[in-house]
C-alpha cells in the first residue's frame, strides 16, 4: 500500500489583501457607483471594489500615496466588442493631485496623471463616446479644468477661469453645455467640446437673494395658520439668479450651495442643494420653479441625487437617512380646467429609510446610486460602513379617500417595455422604472386602470460591509499548517483593538470570521494555544500609582466561551508587557513591568511558580523550539509493552520482575494519566535582563530549573526581543542592532540596522524556512538568517505612508502588517503594497459581473444569454453549448433570473432589454428601450398581424403598448403630441414663476413659438410705460392679434423674418415665420444656422408628422457627419420616425453586428421591415470566432441566400446542411 506523503510545504492559498478601517474626511466624496455593477470606495489611500449584490470586497487597489478624494467609474456608453471589450475601468484622485487610471482586474495603472500637488476637486468621464471612450475632465485646484485621455495620460487642452471651481456637472442632454459651480456663483460653458478648450469664459451667473437664505426667515405671527417650510420659502423671497454681480447687502446664497446638477430626468432643469431646501431651476428662464424645503425641525440635507428614469430625487439626510421623493404629477385627473393647474413643482416624499445612530466619530458621508436601474441605494460612513438599501415596490389596496393629500403612486403592469403575457413571469423591482409610473401631463390621458396597479415604495437594507475599528491593533496568526491539520485548517488572524474586542478574520475569504467581545480595555497582545483557542491580556490606564487593572482571558473560539486565566487576580497591579506561550502550548509566561514573572501551566490553568522578589527584571524572552517530547512519547511505549508482558506473567513470575521496572512504570503511568495527553515534555526558555545577560531556564512539569548564563556582548543595547527557531537565535536591542546567533557553530554576527528601536522580532513558519520579520518604529524588513542578509524592506516615508503598529507571518512566503491608517494588509515577503489580480480570487459567493471575464468570455456569454433559438429550448447550462473560460459559477448568481430568462413567453425585446440591463451596457439599454417602444408602436398603427402568443386572442395580443409615449428624459425621442403637452405646461410654470421683465419676455416668446398666441399677447401688453420696450412690445401684440391669412401680409412677414434673420436676428426671425404658420422654414433657418436643437425642439411642438420627420431626418444626417460623430444618438433620432431599414444599414455599416442582427430580427417578427441578409450573415461570424458554432448555424441558415457559403464552411465534412426547421440539438 503506498502512502503519498505530502510534502511539508503544503500552503494554503492565501491572496494578498488589504483589511480596510475608518474613513478618513477626505475619503468624504471618494465613492462611486459605476454601469459595470460595482461600487469603488476611497479609504485612506487605497480604494475598495465592492460587490453590492454579494456585499463583499473583491479588490483593493494600492499605489496612491496620499488620501483618495475622487473615484469615478468609466461610463459604458458605447457598443461593445472583441475590439472594445467590457472592462472595468476607474478613475481615482488623490489629495496630492495625481489621478490613476485602473485596469481593476488586474489591479494594474493604464496611467498616471499629474498636474498640480493641490487635491482634485471633482472629476468626470465624458458620457458621449461616439469620437472616444477615453476622456476625462478634472479640476486641478484653483481654478483650471482640464480634458485628459484617461487611456494614455496626454493633456488634450487645459483652461483657467477667474473664481475657484468647486465642482461642475455635465448636460445630459447636450454634450456641449457643461456648469461649473464656482465660489462666487455658477458658470454656464455652452460651447464644451473634446477637440479645443471652450472659448470664451462661459456665462456667469450669481445666485443672490434680496434678504436671507429661505431657510432662516423670521416666524409668522401665530394668528395665522403657519404656511409648511416650502410654501413659507417662497412667499417670503424669490431666489433670483442674476447676471450682475449682487450688491453688498445681498446676501449671496452661494456661501452654502452644497451640491449643483442638471436634472437628467428633464431637459433643461437643473437642482441647487442647500443644508435645507433643493431648488429645482429651469434653466431657459434661470428662475426657480421648485422648492423642496425641511420644516424647521427636520434634518439638513447632505448630497442629492437625481434619477433619470423618474423626475425622483434620492436626498441623503445628516442623520445618514435616505429620501425619495417623487415629483407630483401635475394634473389630478379630476380637475378639467387648466387654468388651476400646478403652480409650482412638488416633490413628494414617498419613502424613508432608517436613519443611523450619529456620533461625534460616526457620520454619514455620501449616497451613491445603481446607475442602471435607480432603486439601490448605498450610504457610506464614516467608520467604514457601507449600507446597501434597496427600494421595493408593494401593491397596496386603492385608498378610498386619501387623507394624507399625497396622491397614490401607480406603477405600471408591463415588463421590459413589452405588456406582461398572461402566464408570464416578471422580475419584481427590476428598476425604477418599472415601479413607478410616468408622471401624467395636463391634456393627456392616463394609462387604462388595467395597466397599472397602486404602490407603495419601502426601502429594504440588504446588505452591510463593516470596516475594522479605529487602530491601534495586536495581531496573531492561528498556529501554521502542518500535514497533521490539513483537513481542517483555517488561516484565522485574530486582531485585537482598543475597545477590548477581539476580531477574528478568515485570510481566505478576508471576511469576518467571529467578533468577540473579550475585554474592557485596550487589547495589548494575544497567543494562540490551539487551532481553535487563545490568550489574550488587555490593560487599563494606569492610576496615579502607577498600578492597572490587567485582564488575562482565554477564548474558545468555536463556542467564544470565555474564562478569567489568573482567576480573580489582576486588579491594582503593575500592568502585564508581555505573554509567551511555549513551542508545545503546554506552559506560558506572563511578564510584569515591576514585578517577577509567572509561569503557569496552560493545559490546567494553574499557576505553576511565580519568581521570588530579587529575580531579575525581564527585557526580552522567547521559548525555545527544542524540546523532549518524542523521547518522552518513546519511553512511555516501552513502559506500555512492559506493563503488557507483565500483567500476563504468572504471580510466581510476578516476584521475580526487579523493583526498578515497576517504580519505572509507575512513574511513567504518573505522567502519562489523562490518556497521554499530559505528558509534561521538558522546554525551556531563555531571557535577557536589563545588563543584556542572557539567562536559560528549564520547566518541567512543576519543576523550574535554572540554567547557564551568557555574559552581555558589549557590541549591542539593552536587548528588546529574542526570536529562536532551529539553530538560530536573534537579539533585537533598542538602538537598531541585531544579533544572529548559530548556536551549533558557536558563530555570533551582529549588524547595525540604523533603524533605531528594534519593537519586534518574528520567525516565519514551515521547516527548515529561516526567514525573518524584524519591526521597528518606522516600518518593517525581512532577514533572511542562513544567509544574514536582508530580503526587503518598508520605511514610512520612502515607500509608504503610514506607520506600522504590528506584524506577523501568515504563511511561509506572506506576512500581515497593521498601520496606523487603520487597515490590515497582507502582502508578499516583498512587502510590496499591491492590488490583487481579481481572477486568482478565492470569494464566498460568486459575483455576477461580466466585465470580470475575458473580453471573448463576456461577449460570449452576452450572446448566449441573448438568443439562444438553434434548439427549441432555452437553456442557462452553458457548458453544453461551449466550453471554455467560461463555466456555471459565472450565471449561478443569476438564479433569481433564471426563471425568467427560461420563460419561453419572454419576447426578443425583453430578453435584450433585461440583458442590457444586466450587462449595465448603457449604449444598449438606451437602443432596445427606444427600439422596443417604437417597434410596438408602429406595428401597432400599421395594424399589421403581430404574432400572438398562444393562449391569447387577437384582440390582447395587438392592445396598446403600456406606456402609450417614451417618458420625458428621452427628450426630443419623445412622441410629439406628448412633448408637445408637456412645453405647454413648461411655459405655464414659468409663467407663474416669473419675477422680471426679461423672464415675461422669454414667455412670450415661447408662447408664440408654441403658437399660443392669446395668451402671448395678454404677456406683452403687461409691460409698463417706462420701459424701453414699451412701444415695440404694443406694436408687436397688435401684430399678433391681426395677422390674417392674406397672401400681401402673409409675403411682407416673411420678407421682414428672412431679412431679420440674415442680419444676425435669427430667434425674432423664427418667431415671425411661425406667426404666419411657417414653422418648417424656421426650422429649416435654425437648422442652417446651426440651432440644430432648437429646430428638432420646433419642429417636435409645431409641425405636422411629415414635416417634422423631414427636420429630424436632416438632423439625424447632420449628427451621422464626421465632425459631429454623434452616430448613436442619430440612430434614436430615425427609431423614433420608425425608420427601421436604415437603422439596420446603419448599424452593419457601423459594425455592431450582434445589434443589428436582433433588431432586424425583432423588426421581422413585428412585420415592420424586410431581411437584411448581410447582417445575419456578419452576426453568424462573429459567433463563430467566439466558439457558438450551433448559433452561428442558425444565423447563417436564417439569412437566406447570403448565408450558404458560411453554412457549408461550418459544415464540411459533416454531411448534409441541417435542415432550418430542426434543431440542431436539443439541449435539454
Amino acid at each position: 500500500m503506498s502512502i503519498t506523503m505530502i510534502p511539508y510545504s503544503v500552503n494554503i492559498k492565501l491572496a494578498a489583501r488589504t483589511l480596510t478601517g475608518t474613513l478618513n474626511l477626505q475619503n468624504k466624496t471618494a465613492v462611486d457607483w459605476g454601469w459595470q455593477g460595482l461600487i469603488a470606495q476611497g479609504c485612506h489611500s487605497s480604494i475598495l471594489i465592492i460587490d453590492p449584490k454579494t456585499s463583499q470586497t473583491i479588490q483593493v487597489l494600492e499605489r496612491h500615496k496620499a488620501n483618495v478624494v475622487k473615484v469615478k467609474w468609466s461610463r459604458e456608453n458605447y457598443h461593445h466588442s472583441l475590439s472594445s471589450p467590457y472592462s472595468l475601468r476607474l478613475a481615482s484622485a488623490d489629495s496630492a493631485g495625481k489621478i490613476i487610471v485602473w485596469d481593476v482586474v488586474s489591479g494594474t495603472a493604464h496611467c498616471e496623471i499629474q498636474e498640480h500637488s493641490k487635491p482634485i476637486q471633482d472629476m468626470d468621464w465624458l458620457w458621449t463616446q461616439d469620437a472616444s471612450r477615453d476622456l476625462l475632465l478634472a479640476i486641478h485646484p484653483p481654478n483650471y479644468i482640464v480634458l485628459w485621455n484617461g487611456d494614455t495620460g496626454t493633456k488634450l487642452w487645459k483652461k483657467s477661469y477667474a473664481e475657484n471651481i468647486l465642482s461642475f456637472s455635465f448636460d445630459p442632454f447636450d454634450p456641449s453645455n457643461l456648469a461649473l459651480l464656482t465660489s462666487e456663483g455658477i458658470v454656464f460653458i455652452s460651447d464644451f467640446s473634446h477637440s479645443k478648450p471652450p472659448g470664451s469664459g462661459g456665462k456667469k451667473v450669481y445666485i443672490a437673494s434680496p434678504h436671507a437664505s429661505p431657510a432662516h426667515t423670521k416666524p409668522v405671527p401665530a394668528a395665522l395658520p403657519a404656511p409648511t417650510g416650502a410654501k413659507k420659502a417662497l412667499n417670503k423671497v424669490k431666489v433670483l439668479i442674476t447676471n450682475e454681480k449682487p450688491t453688498a447687502e445681498a446676501v449671496t446664497l452661494n456661501a452654502d450651495c452644497l451640491q449643483l446638477s442638471y436634472l437628467p430626468s428633464k431637459r433643461n432643469h437643473m437642482l441647487l442643494l442647500y443644508p435645507r431646501e433643493i431648488l429645482i431651476l429651469d434653466l431657459e428662464l434661470s428662475q426657480t420653479v421648485g422648492v423642496v424645503a425641511i420644516e424647521r425641525s427636520g434634518v439638513p440635507f447632505i448630497q442629492v441625487i437625481p434619477c433619470a428614469q423618474r423626475d425622483a430625487l434620492f436626498c441623503l439626510h445628516e442623520n445618514g437617512c435616505i429620501t425619495l421623493r417623487v415629483c407630483r404629477s401635475t394634473t389630478a385627473p379630476d380637475e378639467s380646467d387648466p387654468e388651476q393647474s400646478v403652480q409650482e413643482l412638488v416633490y413628494d416624499l414617498r419613502s424613508q429609510c432608517d436613519a443611523i445612530r450619529v456620533t461625534k466619530t460616526v457620520r454619514p458621508y455620501r449616497m451613491v446610486i445603481c446607475p442602471v436601474n435607480e432603486n439601490n441605494a448605498a450610504l457610506t460612513v464614516s467608520d467604514g460602513r457601507v449600507m446597501l438599501w434597496e427600494l421595493k415596490a408593494h401593491v397596496s389596496k386603492p385608498t378610498v379617500n386619501p387623507s394624507s393629500g399625497v396622491s397614490p403612486l401607480y406603477a405600471p403592469v408591463a415588463f421590459c417595455g413589452s405588456p406582461l403575457g398572461q402566464n408570464q413571469k416578471k422580475i419584481q423591482d427590476l428598476s425604477l422604472n418599472t415601479m413607478i409610473g410616468q408622471s401624467l401631463v395636463s391634456g393627456a390621458d392616463p394609462p387604462p386602470p388595467s395597466l397599472q396597479q397602486e404602490v407603495q415604495l419601502k426601502f429594504l437594507l440588504t446588505g452591510l460591509l463593516s470596516g475594522l475599528p479605529l487602530p491601534p491593533f495586536a495581531l496573531r496568526m492561528c498556529p501554521p499548517l502542518t500535514t497533521k491539520n490539513i483537513n481542517h485548517y483555517q488561516p484565522l488572524l485574530a486582531v485585537g483593538t482598543s475597545n477590548g474586542s477581539v476580531l477574528v478574520y478568515n485570510l481566505t475569504s478576508g471576511l469576518l470570521h467571529k467578533d468577540l467581545s473579550v475585554h474592557s480595555c485596550e487589547v495589548k497582545g494575544i497567543e494562540w494555544v490551539s487551532l481553535t483557542s487563545f490568550l489574550s491580556f488587555a490593560t487599563s490606564t494606569p492610576n496615579n500609582a502607577g498600578l492597572v487593572r490587567n485582564e488575562l482571558q482565554h477564548v474558545d473560539l468555536p463556542t467564544g466561551r470565555c474564562f478569567a486565566f489568573r482567576g480573580e487576580q489582576g486588579n491594582d497591579e503593575p500592568a502585564i508587557e508581555m505573554m509567551k506561550v511555549s513551542h508545545l502550548k503546554q506552559y506560558l509566561v506572563v511578564v510584569f513591568r515591576d514585578k517577577p514573572l509567572e509561569l503557569w501551566d496552560v493545559r490546567t490553568g494553574t499557576l505553576l511558580r511565580e519568581m521570588a522578589k530579587n529575580f531579575p527584571t525581564v527585557t526580552a524572552l522567547e521559548w525555545s523550539p527544542s524540546h523532549n517530547l518524542k523521547s518522552l512519547k518513546k519511553k512511555q511505549l516501552l513502559a506500555r509493552e512492559a506493563m503488557a508482558r507483565y500483567t500476563t506473567l504468572s504471580d510466581t513470575e510476578q516476584s521475580s520482575v526487579e523493583s526498578s521496572v515497576i517504580s519505572l512504570l509507575q512513574d511513567a503511568e504518573s505522567k502519562s494519566e489523562g490518556g497521554g495527553q499530559a505528558i509534561s515534555a521538558r522546554e525551556h526558555f531563555v531571557f535577557t535582563d536589563t545588563d543584556g545577560q542572557v539567562y536559560h531556564i528549564t520547566v518541567e512539569g512543576n519543576t523550574v530549573k535554572d540554567g547557564a548564563r551568557i555574559p552581555p556582548d558589549g557590541s549591542m543595547g539593552s536587548i528588546a526581543c529574542i526570536a529562536w527557531k532551529g539553530d538560530t537565535l536573534v537579539l533585537g536591542d533598542v538602538d537598531g542592532n541585531l544579533n544572529f546567533w548559530d548556536l551549533k557553530a558557536r558563530l555570533s554576527r551582529g549588524i547595525p540596522t540604523h533603524r533605531g528601536w528594534v519593537k519586534k522580532i518574528r520567525f516565519a513558519p514551515g521547516k527548515g524556512n529561516q526567514k525573518l520579520l524584524v519591526m521597528y518604529t518606522d516600518g518593517a524588513e525581512v532577514w533572511d538568517t542562513k544567509e544574514v542578509n536582508m530580503v526587503s524592506s518598508l520605511r514610512i516615508g520612502r515607500n509608504v505612508n503610514y506607520r506600522i503598529l504590528d506584524i506577523d507571518w501568515c504563511t511561509s512566503d506572506k506576512v500581515v502588517l497593521a498601520s496606523e491608517d487603520g487597515c490590515i494588509r497582507v502582502l508578499e515577503m516583498a512587502m510590496k503594497s499591491a492590488s490583487y489580480r481579481m481572477d486568482e480570487q478565492d470569494l464566498t459567493d460568486p459575483v455576477w459581473c461580466p466585465y470580470l471575464l475575458l473580453p471573448r468570455a463576456a461577449l460570449t456569454l452576452k450572446a448566449f444569454l441573448l438568443l439562444q433559438p438553434w434548439s427549441g429550448t432555452f437553456t442557462m447550462d452553458i457548458t453544453q453549448v461551449y466550453v471554455s473560460a467560461l463555466n456555471g459559477s459565472h450565471i449561478n448568481p443569476l438564479d433569481d433570473m433564471k426563471s425568467v430568462l427560461l420563460d419561453p413567453e419572454l419576447n426578443l425585446l425583453q430578453r435584450c432589454l433585461l440583458v442590457s440591463r444586466l450587462f449595465g451596457d448603457e449604449s444598449d439599454l438606451q437602443f432596445w428601450t427606444v427600439a422596443a417602444h417604437y417597434l410596438q408602436s408602429f406595428a401597432q398603427a400599421r395594424h399589421l398581424s403581430v404574432p400572438v402568443p398562444e393562449g391569447q386572442t387577437p384582440a390582447e395580443g395587438t392592445q396598446a403598448t403600456p406606456q402609450g409615449h417614451l417618458d420625458i428624459y428621452h427628450d426630443t425621442l419623445c412622441e410629439s403630441f406628448y412633448f408637445q403637452r408637456f412645453q405647454l405646461e413648461r411655459v405655464h410654470l414659468q409663467e407663474v414663476k416669473r419675477s422680471s421683465y426679461e423672464h415675461t419676455k422669454k414667455c412670450a416668446d415661447q408662447l408664440l413659438l408654441l403658437g399660443q398666441t392669446d395668451r402671448a399677447v395678454q404677456l406683452l401688453l403687461e409691460t409698463s410705460a417706462d420701459n424701453p420696450s414699451y412701444y415695440c412690445d404694443s406694436l408687436k401684440a397688435c401684430l399678433v392679434t391681426t395677422i390674417t391669412s392674406s397672401g400681401p401680409s402673409q409675403s411682407t412677414i416673411k420678407l421682414v423674418a428672412t431679412n431679420m434673420i440674415a442680419n444676425g436676428k435669427l430667434a425674432e426671425g423664427v418667431q415671425l415665420l411661425c406667426l404666419i404658420d411657417k414653422a418648417a422654414d424656421a426650422c429649416r433657418y435654425l437648422q442652417t444656422y446651426g440651432e440644430w436643437n432648437r429646430a428638432a425642439w420646433l419642429a417636435k411642438v409645431r409641425l405636422n408628422p411629415a414635416e417634422s420627420s423631414d427636420v429630424l431626418k436632416r438632423w439625424a444626417e447632420h449628427l451621422c457627419s464626421p465632425q459631429v460623430n454623434q452616430k448613436s444618438k442619430a440612430i434614436l433620432v430615425l427609431l423614433s420616425l420608425g425608420c427601421f431599414h436604415k437603422v439596420g444599414e446603419m448599424l452593419q455599416s457601423m459594425r455592431y453586428f450582434d445589434r443589428a442582427a436582433l433588431f432586424i430580427e425583432a423588426c421581422l417578427k413585428y412585420g415592420v421591415m424586410e431581411l437584411i441578409g448581410a447582417a445575419f450573415v456578419d452576426y453568424a461570424r462573429l459567433l463563430r470566432t467566439l466558439g457558438l458554432r450551433e448559433s452561428a448555424a442558425f444565423w447563417a441558415s436564417r439569412a437566406g441566400g447570403a448565408g450558404e457559403q458560411l453554412l457549408e464552411e461550418l459544415f464540411q465534412g459533416e454531411g448534409a446542411v441541417p435542415e432550418e426547421t430542426e434543431g440542431l440539438e436539443n439541449t435539454e
